[in-house]
């Protein structure tokens, strides 16, 4: 079975290497696109820590288990070893149970326990994954991160100095609940643990809180974090406006290399805005606010769709529609096929997660493991049924068309979205022309609102960046302060401004829950 490997890729058994060729299947299937940014950044030998943000339940640990080249062991509450079948199911890929003092109140010990287990997988030189967070979290706002992971990284780095890496990364999904969505799953570069262990030996506490500040704030720079959860639906609301303004100006700055820059880094410098203008100019926030939601509303009363307002610069506009009816005409026939085949199996997954998901996080997973048990035994049903009607040869190659006429009906059916919104917008220009100048105007003049708060975020942005380089410059003239274990002391010398300054501003850390 060592075809089923990656080359350079140790530690990775049978098992685990099927499971993975799985999982990135429906991974394939259910996203539309996974933009994955840095791997390069994660050692392929070596004991390893990721940290990675928790906003999507198990879709989270398929991901990243999908992208990264190395078995992960995970930490997973001990809840889920609770069935015997599950049990052994998580034995098997690797799964590490973390035994919270709720779980077993008696058991005080539990953490010690898991420390080792960690401890004894970096010895074996495995890579461990970790979600801070602890709980998963629907908001677009990484919460507080708890100490755990900067526990178990100082502990083993008191053990084995210089041998372990901490990655942290970031995931960020565009919409939750939408079958075919788009993920970025980004990683962040390696933090170094000798500043921190060379006042592990003295202040432990205050070695753990700094690590975990590093963290928080590496794991922040990868992920689409609003600071203000309020801000959020604002920063959603600013970017749908205009997101095609701003690839229309990076097309005349860069050309073609602009239109490749990141939808994370696009929405990243949209929050970064809000927050800035949020803090400087409510006022004028709020105004700005008051009118995209009265634009929505004259958008929603005729069920209209913004981005049908919006022009594309490589394809006249007007030219469009009509494009967009032929390839109707011509796709209907596919679409047909393809929703006969695929209708139940699509359906019944999203109709059983709209019902059983308590939670924002657990529509997309139960939607997901749903899709695992539907599809195959829809589609090996009907497989089935072809075969014996037809024979082996029909057979296999209707199964190999099922996938993909899935997906070229869903296609289907989002084109003719976009075509029924510019139809719809087309009617209400020939019968209530005054509306449909009233809502372009309105439109205009809300980017216009948008250009101007760009300028002056961008301006403020690099009066604060001169700032910052004066600083970091005078600041780079000054030494790290001393340590006092004689044993790390000659690592001090490793230890960065930014890392010193961490360490002398820190407070007491929280000895709270360790994941």
């Amino acid at each position: 079975m060592r075809y089923l490997r990656e080359p350079h890729e140790p530690h990775v058994d049978a098992f685990y290497a099927i499971v993975r060729i799985i999982a990135r299947f429906w991974i394939w299937f259910f996203f539309e696109r996974v933009e994955v940014r840095h791997l390069e950044r994660v050692p392929l030998t070596g004991p390893l820590l990721l940290c990675i943000n928790h906003p999507n339940n198990l879709i989270d640990s398929l991901l990243v288990g999908a992208v990264v080249r190395r078995k992960v062991h995970y930490l997973a509450t001990a809840a889920l070893f609770r069935n015997r079948l599950s049990a052994r199911l998580l034995v098997a890929l690797g799964v590490i149970p973390v035994y919270r003092t709720a779980d077993d109140p008696d058991r005080t010990d539990r953490a010690v326990e898991l420390f080792a287990a960690c401890h004894q997988a970096f010895d074996r030189e495995r890579l461990v994954a970790i979600y801070p967070e602890g709980a998963t979290r629907a908001e677009a706002h990484l919460q507080r991160i708890k100490t755990g992971a900067a526990r178990i990284a100082l502990g083993y780095e008191a053990h084995a100095p210089g041998k372990l890496a901490v990655v942290p990364v970031g995931l960020s999904f565009d919409v939750r609940r939408r079958f075919r969505g788009r993920v970025v799953v980004s990683f962040s570069t390696p933090i170094a643990l000798s500043p921190y262990s060379a006042v592990y030996c003295d202040e432990p506490g205050k070695a753990v809180q700094a690590l975990t500040t590093t963290l928080q704030q590496a794991m922040e720079r990868e992920i689409l974090h609003v600071d203000r959860i309020d801000a959020a639906p604002l920063a959603r609301a600013v970017q749908a406006v205009y997101r095609g303004e701003l690839e229309h100006a990076l097309w005349d700055e860069r050309g073609r290399a602009g239109l490749q820059t990141s939808a994370l880094a696009t929405s990243r410098g949209v929050a970064d805005a809000v927050e800035h203008l949020r803090e400087q100019a409510p006022e004028r926030v709020e105004r700005l606010w008051q009118r995209i939601l009265g634009y929505h509303a004259g958008l929603a009363a005729y069920q209209l769709c913004d981005d049908r307002f919006g022009t594309r610069r490589d394809r006249p506009p007007q030219r469009q529609p009509v494009a967009r009816s032929w390839q109707t005409i011509v796709g209907l026939p596919l679409f047909a096929y393809g929703a006969a085949v695929n209708f139940v199996p699509y359906y019944l997954p999203g109709w059983l997660a709209r019902r059983m998901a308590r939670k924002q996080t657990d529509y997309a997973t139960i939607r997901l493991l749903a899709s695992v048990v539907a599809f195959p035994l829809f589609w090996s049903l009907q497989t089935a049924l072809v075969g014996w009607a037809a024979g082996l040869e029909w057979a296999l190659a209707f199964f190999l068309s099922l996938p993909f006429g899935g997906l070229i009906a869903y296609r289907y059916v989002s084109g003719t979205g976009r075509l029924r919104h510019q139809l719809r917008f087309g009617a209400l220009v020939l019968t209530r022309a005054q509306i449909a100048r009233r809502l372009l105007a309105e439109r205009r003049d809300i980017v216009t609102d948008l250009d101007d708060a760009k300028r002056d975020y961008l301006l403020a942005s690099k009066g604060s960046a001169s700032e910052r380089q004066r600083l970091k410059v005078g600041g780079n003239r000054s030494g790290g302060g001393g340590v006092r274990c004689e044993a790390l002391r000659a690592r001090q010398n490793a230890i960065s401004p930014a890392a010193t300054h961490t360490l002398k501003s820190t407070s007491q850390p929280n000895e709270g829950s360790i994941t």
